[in-house]
């Protein structure tokens, strides 16, 4: 399983801005049934965000926190996309 990727394309977008577009090991949300974690191959969801922090782990150790105050995360295949 040496193919096998060990990172998902993360984009968090709102109008007129990108915030992130890359490659990150997981990603953790404020989903308004509860936080969760999304990782490389998650099964296709779509979920609502509460206010509160995004989470980002990449490749290499380090993360990046967005504040939101509401979105959209939609996983398919291994993109994850957040409209903000």
């Amino acid at each position: 399983m040496s193919d096998y990727p060990t990172t998902l394309h993360l984009v968090i977008a709102s109008v007129g801005e990108t915030r992130f577009d890359g490659a990150a090991v997981s990603a953790t949300f404020p989903g308004a049934s509860g936080e969760f974690t999304v990782l490389p191959h998650h099964e296709p969801l779509v979920v609502t965000l509460k206010p509160g922090t995004i989470l980002v782990r990449e490749a290499d150790g380090s993360t990046k926190e967005f504040i939101v105050d509401r979105g959209v995360v939609e996983c398919s295949g291994n993109r994850v996309v957040v409209l903000l």
